[in-house]
């Protein structure tokens, strides 16, 4: 989901976002919750449940430490954003290079530069270099190991369904935020079996909105130039630099 936030919510499309923004302003109609389990339904079940949580937490937490075995991850996927009722249906597709607490991102003709202590967000249709600086101490500063590890908090989740896409093993896990101010019904995380590495994530929200990020091309110990997360003021002399702090 953070991933999807760190898209959708920097300046990276302004059609888009205030296609979202009017999204998020509608109001969310209430649905009646029908509570027709038995208690002996819930009593027999539990057992079943408590299994299921036990095997998807596992299975995410070797998503984890495979994650951080790594030097580096460069990624090639695709983003899409969906919402029938507002007519929204959009496709786009983006990669990113993260290596410890650094990143590059490329999406939608923009492009971001993590170095660590610094975001650069290059706009060349605006001919715009917007500089900021991050507080890694802030729960929502955007950081590549927050980007990847996001669910191992603030979630309940269950094993869902097993697709065979293309010849691999995707198991679904099922996350619900545990917060009711969350505006996202729930979050369906693909994990390839095998790899243990993150093929899709579907994120429903409560207003309809559909927002699915799936990875095409998942790539490790990549060679790096020394200067991949060094921004080059050179590089675009005709710009104006916008120095936020």
């Amino acid at each position: 989901m953070l991933l999807i936030n760190f898209l959708i919510m920097n300046k990276i499309n302004p059609i888009m976002k205030v296609k979202i923004q009017e999204i998020n302003n509608n109001s969310i109609t209430n649905m009646t919750k029908k509570c027709f389990q038995l208690a002996v339904i819930l009593l027999l079940s539990f057992t079943s449940v408590q299994a299921q949580d036990k095997k998807a937490k596992d299975l995410l937490n070797e998503v984890t430490s495979k994650i951080k075995s790594y030097d580096n991850i460069v990624i090639d996927f695709k983003y899409s954003l969906n919402n029938t009722k507002e007519n929204i249906n959009q496709d786009s597709k983006g990669n990113v290079t993260m290596k410890g607490n650094q990143y590059v991102l490329n999406f939608m003709g923009v492009t971001k530069i993590f170095d660590g202590q610094k975001t650069y967000t290059i706009v060349p249709e605006d001919e715009e270099v917007t500089v900021s600086k991050v507080n890694d101490k802030d729960d929502n500063a955007i950081t590549p190991s927050k980007l990847l590890t996001f669910f191992n908090s603030g979630y309940k989740y269950n094993m869902d369904i097993v697709q065979n896409v293309k010849g691999r093993k995707i198991q679904y896990i099922k996350l619900v935020p545990t917060s009711g101010k969350d505006q996202r019904k729930e979050i369906l995380l693909g994990v390839d079996v095998q790899t243990k590495h993150i093929y899709n994530l579907i994120e429903t929200g409560k207003n309809g909105t559909k927002t699915t990020l799936t990875v095409n091309s998942f790539k490790t110990n990549q060679p790096l130039s020394k200067n991949q997360f060094t921004f080059v003021a050179s590089k675009y002399p005709k710009y104006y630099i916008n120095k936020l702090d």
